[in-house]
């Protein structure tokens, strides 16, 4: 409740400036669910590179569409559409969607993509904002630039965007490299939270990195070292690996500047990710391969959604099977009760 008014108090001190009334409104409802509400949020934001690879299981051959041309992003908006069209996709177990750029500038059903998920699906909508990677140094992949990343945060505004998402990865549990990460990652969602949206902050831990463990107690140590650093009305969100040790991060779903903590599946089977998941106290999930697991275009409708409703289902229970912290489990973020925590830090 003490999250939910700060975010009411900060949204219309933004919104105010630039949207009716009835905008905030609607914000302050999207917020009630994102801080609340029972659910997922399903990541639908794959572009660049990893765009291939999400139209080639669908069942696009790459021969079908130019990578990085219009016929490919047509292509992955009809993917798109006919998931969040399905009568699966809904506010009853589905709490968020992640969007590309591209994906909200078009519409589903004649209704722009943001409008179509929130009113007619009740479904709070982000927006993923980084432009991808930099090359690997000192063990981890830095966001590139987002020299524009203001306009772009009152474009979204402007769609009636929740929120933002932007990823960096780690891949070697090197502590300048995971600083490094840590640190622009704070950067860029100080300034998204500046312009009246609330940041998901993704630093993802590579699940095939030989020392994932040490990378994310490494990552959690900065993490709420950073922290230190928000005002009272600051918040966001976190989307963070699965960790080897479960419940490693519940130091920060307590943390009263945190919205909510959301797990990716990282490459995980949907069998593993969900079963990992439901171990995490207070995680909910925020899957893209794992939520899409052998959906093609060549299925039947019928089979499309029944498929679709499978994967919901199981990412849904398991998100409601890690069940939220009791006040007891609460921690204060301090220095001491942190390290006493965190054992691997000093591995």
């Amino acid at each position: 409740k003490k999250k939910s008014a700060i975010l009411q108090q900060n949204r219309k001190k933004i919104l105010s400036q630039v949207a009716s009334s009835n905008m905030v409104r609607e914000q302050e409802k999207m917020m009630e669910r994102m801080c609340h509400a029972d659910g997922f949020i399903a990541a639908l934001d794959q572009s660049g590179g990893s765009t291939p690879g999400a139209l080639r299981r669908y069942g696009v051959r790459d021969d079908e569409y130019e990578v990085g041309g219009e016929t490919m992003l047509v292509h992955v908006h009809k993917m798109r559409a006919r998931i969040m069209t399905s009568p699966s996709f809904n506010g009853d177990r589905i709490i968020g969607a992640i969007l590309f750029d591209d994906t909200m500038k078009r519409t589903i059903e004649g209704v722009p993509t943001a409008d179509y998920l929130w009113k007619q699906k009740g479904v709070v909508p982000f927006l993923k904002v980084d432009k991808g990677l930099e090359p690997e140094k000192d063990g981890v992949q830095l966001m590139k630039p987002i020299a524009d990343l203001e306009e772009i945060c009152d474009i979204a505004v402007a769609h009636n965007i929740f929120g933002t998402k932007m990823r960096s990865v780690i891949n070697r549990a090197n502590p300048s490299g995971i600083k490094k990460i840590v640190e622009q990652q704070f950067e860029f969602g100080k300034k998204i939270i500046d312009r009246g949206l609330i940041p998901i902050l993704e630093p993802e831990v590579n699940i095939d990195s030989p020392d994932k463990s040490k990378c994310e107690a490494l990552l959690l140590g900065e993490i709420v070292e950073n922290l230190k650093t928000l005002r009272d009305d600051q918040l966001l969100m976190f989307k963070l690996t699965l960790p080897d040790v479960d419940n490693l991060y519940k130091v920060l779903v307590t943390h009263p500047s945190v919205i909510r903590l959301v797990a990716l599946s990282g490459g995980y089977s949907r069998a593993t990710a969900v079963a990992k998941l439901a171990l995490q106290h207070g995680v909910i999930a925020s899957f893209s391969r794992a939520l899409t697991e052998g959906l093609t275009k060549d299925l039947s409708q019928s089979e499309f959604d029944e498929m679709l409703d499978k994967s919901i289902d199981d990412i849904f229970h398991a998100s409601k099977a890690s069940p939220h912290l009791t006040p007891s489990e609460s921690t204060e973020c301090h220095e001491a009760s942190f390290h006493n925590k965190c054992p691997l830090l000093h591995v």
